[in-house]
């Protein structure tokens, strides 16, 4: 299977035995998955499960132990963070990472002139073409009203939006989300999700999330992805992953553990 990481398909990403330990921990045990392109995906499991691990190895901040991984046909397991960001990869993190001292307006024109690696006297931020990128998307997003706002006043859910707004300046083909609506207010979940959902289904984005609220899962998510101590135990469509005795167990603790 490790052959064809690089070999032409479907495929978007393609995560082959994957393996790593922290000292007795194991964070991820012989973790294989492919995705393909227009998915979404939600990582679920408990704390310490493995989902964050994942993330982390597919977008380099951690390398596996052993295994491979590949992206739009190539291997990606020895490139650094940056590298697999100009690929395509991008990520929205827990913890929006923003300038509070910054406008709405602003942070997106220093997302954008960071992709496009053009940040300098010849080549300003705030060029007229880069505006009106940004501003699309802010539009896109439902954040128009906030472009000259600074970003320290804003809400929770607001700035969550922003941080996934700025992780798309780079058209990136995969985007992973940590816990898109951890910090929002239980009101603001759906509108919120229905905003990420409906900006990001108009670039046809394929999609890995990782939740912790199930109904969030089951309402969004076309593919569900289970952890437990460092393994998949369940992969498959909302409702049928959901039911597993694994899951019932492990993660949403419907089952008690023998």
């Amino acid at each position: 299977m490790s052959a064809d990481i690089t070999e032409a398909g479907l495929a978007l990403l393609r995560v082959d035995r994957v393996n790593k330990r922290f000292g007795a921990v194991v964070a991820a045990a012989d973790i294989t998955m492919v995705v393909q392109p227009g998915e979404r995906i939600s990582l679920i499991g408990s704390n310490g499960a493995g989902k964050t691990t994942l993330v982390n190895m597919i977008t380099g901040y951690l390398k596996p132990d052993t295994g491979r991984i590949g992206f739009d046909r190539r291997d990606i397991t020895p490139l650094a963070p940056r590298a697999i960001t100009r690929l395509g990869v991008a990520r929205s993190f827990q913890i929006p990472q923003l300038y509070g001292d910054l406008t709405v307006l602003d942070n997106m024109l220093v997302a954008n002139a960071c992709h496009d690696q053009r940040l300098s006297f010849w080549h300003p931020a705030q060029r007229p073409e880069a505006i009106e990128r940004a501003e699309r998307l802010l539009e896109r997003f439902r954040l128009g009203e906030h472009r000259g706002r600074r970003v320290a006043e804003l809400p929770g859910g607001v700035r969550k939006l922003l941080d996934i707004a700025m992780a798309l300046t780079g058209a990136p083909k995969l985007l992973l989300l940590d816990e898109p609506t951890s910090g929002v207010a239980a009101q603001e979940k759906f509108p919120m999700m229905d905003t990420i959902m409906t900006a990001l289904g108009q670039e046809s984005m394929t999609v890995l999330f990782v939740e912790h609220d199930m109904e969030i899962v089951e309402r969004y998510a076309s593919r569900v992805v289970a952890f437990y101590a460092g393994r998949i135990v369940a992969d498959g469509a909302p409702r049928q992953a959901l039911a597993t005795d694994d899951v019932r167990r492990y993660v949403t603790g419907e089952l008690i553990a023998e």
